[in-house]
Parts: C-alpha cells; structure tokens; sequence
C-alpha cells in the first residue's frame, strides 16, 4: 500500500491548503489529520495511475471539492488538473516542482519541495514509483497494454539519471512504497533516504551504462498479482466511491451458500492458525495480519462476489481493505461466523499443517507427493528450496492450477506459512483432496536440515 504525503501550507489565522499525494482509498485519516491541522485540501496529486491498489483521488474529491492533479500527459476518464515538466506550485512559503519521470509508467511524475521559496536547495522529492530505497520501478507491468517493456525502462533510465539524481545529495527521498511491494524487487525497509545515499548504495542507479540497467531491472521481477492490470484501468476511471463507515450486510449460512452457490467465495480472514483448528470447507484463507488485500487480489477473481468470515470487530477493516484495491463486491459477513461453525459440524473441517519432520517422512514415505513452493523465483534463487519441490508463486497458481494433479496428495510451502496457508485453502475449495502447508514454512525447512547436520 502507498505512503501518502500530506504537505500543508504554512498555517494561517484565516486558514490554510494542503496537497496529498497518492492516498489509498479509505480518506478518513487524512481528512482527519487536514481538520487537526486546520488545513484544507486543494490538491490531490497522483504520481502515476497506479496497478497495486486503487487510489483515493475521487474520494478526496467529492469530500473537500479538491483539484485532481496528474502528469500533463495522462488521460484519465475525469476531469483532471494536468500538471506540466517543471510545474511550480506555491502553498505558503512551500513550493512544489513536478517533474515528469517516465519509466514505471509513461505518465509517471515525482515531486519536488521545497521548505521556502528562496531556499537553495530542496528539502525533499516525493519519487512516487519511480525510485525506491534499494531500487526502482518496475517497467513491465504494462506489457499488455502494449509498452514496451525495454522502451519503459530506457525511460525510465533518463528520468533517474536527468530528473532526479540531478538534485542535491542531501535531497531527502520519500518514495511510495516500502519492502513488500510487488512494484520492485529489492525495496528497502527504510521509508525515506538520500539522493547521495541512493547514489552511492542503489543497485540500478550504480548501473554504468543503459543496457546494464535495463538487463538489471527487468530480471527477476516478482510476479504480478492478477489485480493489477484491473486497478491500472480502474485508477483511470470514473468508478463508483467508497463508504468507509459502512459495515458489510451480515447474511446468514443459507445465504451464504446461496452466493457460493452462485459464483461468490468465501474468504475467511483469520489468522492461519485460527483457520487451521476449523473452518467452513469451502473458504479461502487469507490472514488480516499478512498482506491480506494483495493475495486476496492474487487469488480471488476480480468478477466475483465476496462473503468473508471474520472475527467479530474486523468486519469493516476487511471490507475496507479489499476495497483498498478495488475489490468492491463484499456482499456480506457471515453473521455469528462460530455458531455457524458449531451448529453445523459437517460442515466444517481442520487444515492438515505439517512439521518439517513430518514433511520429510512424506517425502521418503510417499511416491505421488507434490509439493509446491509458492514462493517468489527470487526467492527460491537466494534462498533455496525443498528438493522436488515445483514453483508456483501465489500470484500463477489459479491459472497454472492445471500442471498439478487434485488427486494426489499435496503439501504447499512458503517463507513462514501465511501464503501456503492461503494457496492450500484455495485447492481445497478447487476440489484438492488431501492438501497440507508447512508450519513455518521454509526457514522451519532450513532449521531442521542444519539440527540434522
């Protein structure tokens, strides 16, 4: 999800304007921050029309009648404010600078401020996608709308090396994202750094010529997670506003196998430990306490109805997430989810779980056993994997689910057990009739084969 940038004018007796840039969708919180501060928002700028979640640009409309700013070369479905290369605008004794770098995307923007109009240097640069810490923009997640993945990164390439490393090294880098971002590959932890910093430590930027960074940028990237193409149309379109306040229907059982039975699924987002003592059989498990919206997108279609079973209290924070990519089709919350469970005991099962020890038994003891890394292939390369194992990320498994046979006995593995958990639940409901994930996942793997050495 985006790190959103509130930036206030200098305060005012007669009240003051602020710009957000790149909010996520559910705006409560920075119309509550703007209100704290006396601020009223202008300005809501967008560095790019984003693929991993769905903006809150027209929600920060409707609610403060402010501007929607974007690069002079984008063309979304609503009015807009197109922002020019070199674009100045002042909020008090703030300036900003938008600077046009394309790469990650052909509208992509960053932003430049400054503290004080007659500062000599700037403060900071809000890099949007474009640089990360550690890395930068990936440029092949719009390969199927017909760009080039080659040309976006020598764009890309020029927009670093004339647009942004231009600036003082003691510029200040707040980007848009942090490790676990699907739009890079390397991202760092740190949530801001330094144009010197970056100079000196970022792998791409290091690259000594065009050709070594578009080979660099473009190897490895993770997998895309199915819903970022929906959220990169969605972004540019003039699509219906969320209610953030507005709690999911809470249906009973019979309707809620009335909407599976007609297509919906059933996400149920406790923890996996949770989901493992007992569950509904045909839910998918996707944890609140993991990056629930982006492997809720990975897994579950973007056409379908959702019913979710979850902890009494987190039924608005689950909705309000998988709207957070657009996943806006909550059509309820099973309504007292552990009676549910309790007066209709057949149907309701436990997740197989496996220790490492219990896993390598099977692995000698069982000839037809599958078992799937879901895994990114970065990870597989740095890490290692578990001998015999096939590499389906979570983000392939629905449509590679055909290389892998549903009546063989299956264990699914990842890092630490959160997506094994949501990709062993989803081949059950898919008709997988003995299907188990590791406890611990890999790095549980790794420590039994060293204690065994």
């Amino acid at each position: 999800m985006p790190v959103a940038g509130l930036l206030p004018r200098r305060r005012r007796v007669d009240g003051s304007g602020a710009v957000v840039v790149d909010p996520r969708r559910d705006v409560g919180e920075y119309l509550a921050d703007a209100a704290e501060a006396g601020l009223s928002i202008e300005l809501v700028v967008e560095t790019h029309f984003h693929a991993d979640f769905l903006s809150g640009h027209l929600e920060m409309a409707a609610a403060t009648g402010a501007d929607i700013g974007y690069s002079s070369v984008a063309s979304p479905e609503f009015d807009f404010r197109p922002l020019g290369d070199g674009e100045r605008m002042v909020l008090g004794e703030v300036v900003l600078e938008f600077r046009h770098t394309p790469g990650h995307t052909p509208e992509s923007l960053s932003v430049v401020v400054w503290e004080h109009a007659d500062d000599a240097e700037p403060y900071a640069v809000l890099t949007g996608d474009t640089l990360f810490i550690g890395d930068v923009g990936r440029p092949d997640l719009l390969v199927s709308f017909g760009h080039s993945r080659d040309e976006l990164a020598s764009c890309l390439y020029d927009s670093l090396h004339e647009r942004l490393m231009t600036l003082p090294d003691a510029t200040r880098v707040f980007p848009g994202h942090g490790a676990g971002s699907a739009c890079g590959k390397n991202l760092s932890t740190d949530t801001s750094s330094t144009i010197g910093e970056q100079r000196r430590s970022n792998y791409a930027v290091k690259a000594p010529d065009r050709d070594t960074f578009i080979g660099l940028i473009t190897e490895g990237q993770p997998t895309a997670p199915a819903y970022f193409p929906y959220d990169a149309v969605l972004n540019q379109s003039d699509h219906g506003l969320l209610d953030e306040e507005q709690l999911p229907t809470g249906p009973s059982l019979d309707e809620v196998d009335a909407a599976t039975a007609a297509g919906a699924v059933l996400v149920d987002v406790r923890d996996p430990e949770d989901f493992a003592r007992g569950h509904l059989v045909v839910a998918i498990n996707v944890g609140l306490n993991g990056r629930y919206a982006e492997f809720a997108g990975s897994v579950v279609p973007v056409d379908v109805d959702i019913v979710l079973f979850a902890d009494p209290g987190t039924e608005l924070e689950a909705k309000n997430r998988l709207a957070r990519i657009g996943f806006d089709r909550v059509v309820g919350c099973l309504v007292d989810p552990y009676e549910a469970m309790t007066g209709n005991p057949g149907r309701t099962a436990a997740a197989s779980r496996l220790t490492s020890g219990v896993l390598a038994e099977r692995i000698a003891d069982v000839d037809d056993l599958q078992v799937v890394d879901v895994r990114a292939a970065g990870e597989c390369g740095t890490e290692g994997v578990i001998p015999g194992s096939v590499n389906l990320p979570v983000a392939m498994v629905r449509e590679r689910m055909d290389e892998l046979a549903p009546e063989r006995p299956t264990v699914v593995y990842c890092a630490g057990g959160y997506r094994s958990s949501v990709v062993a639940s989803m081949l059950r409901s898919e008709g997988f009739g003995d299907v188990s994930d590791l406890i611990g996942g890999f790095g549980s793997w790794e420590d039994s084969v060293e204690k065994v050495a």
